[in-house]
């Protein structure tokens, strides 16, 4: 943000496969209770030294894993936008992001702690995410309901989770809702298990309670539509924690 309002160029140099805005071309800025997509400057290069990622914790290199297959659900919701209100869609900016989701679900039992080529694939994946995210001018390749219901746990319980981590139980959470049982949220909810990370509030040190309460109000987190609508109620919630396992 700070080289788009200098019109100055930077490098890129992540030391953690974390999240994919080491090279998006949006910020995320807090605002009050809500959270506005704001113009940023990709970096004009990304220099990432594998071997340092591959050394970093790896619950950061899971979180960018989970940031990742989110994307699965980030296209879905863009493309109900563009159905129901009329959002302008990329075709290539969608084809690539969802990609990058489908790179990491199919690679997800390779994907090994302090294994450098696992490094390689995290970081391409985030990377062409990001690019995707440039291409579109605009975050929605990569963030729909399951990162307005990350935002909305950072208000509700902040600092317990990764933020990857969150958008990735979100994710198993809003497949559900755009596909019902038909088997996609179980093909999201398996792949983050096999790379290690959480798949349940559990396993994000999350009460249940949160989740449901973070569902059902996390349409009004930002003016995004998505298939969280105008809200879900806490009946609905709660059968859809239930049926996916995360409560």
């Amino acid at each position: 943000m700070a080289s788009d309002s200098w019109g100055m160029g930077f490098v890129s140099v992540p030391t953690a496969a974390s999240h994919d805005g080491i090279v998006s071309g949006r910020g995320s800025v807090p605002e009050g209770d809500t959270r506005h997509s704001v113009a940023a400057e990709p970096p004009l290069a990304v220099v990432a030294d594998t071997g340092v990622i591959a050394d970093a914790p790896w619950e950061l290199t899971t979180a960018g894993c989970a940031d990742i297959i989110s994307n699965y659900t980030a296209v879905r919701d863009w493309r109900l936008a563009n159905r129901l209100q009329g959002v302008e869609y990329s075709e290539y900016a969608g084809a690539l992001s969802r990609m990058t989701a489908e790179m990491l679900v199919d690679n997800a039992g390779s994907i090994k702690q302090g294994l450098e080529e696992s490094a390689w694939v995290v970081v391409k994946a985030l990377v062409s995410s990001g690019v995707a995210m440039s291409i579109a001018d605009s975050s929605r390749p990569a963030s729909g309901a399951e990162h307005l219901f990350s935002h909305q746990l950072d208000r509700i319980a902040p600092g317990k989770a990764l933020h990857g981590h969150q958008v990735g139980v979100g994710s198993i959470l809003t497949e559900y809702l755009h596909t019902g049982d038909e088997g996609q949220w179980r093909n999201v909810r398996d792949a983050l298990a096999r790379i290690g990370a959480p798949t349940t509030a559990e396993e994000l040190g999350i009460d249940g309670a949160d989740v449901i309460e973070a569902l059902t109000t996390a349409h009004g987190i930002r003016d995004r539509y998505t298939i969280l609508g105008n809200g879900m109620n806490e009946a609905a919630a709660r059968e859809v924690a239930r049926v996916t396992g995360v409560v």
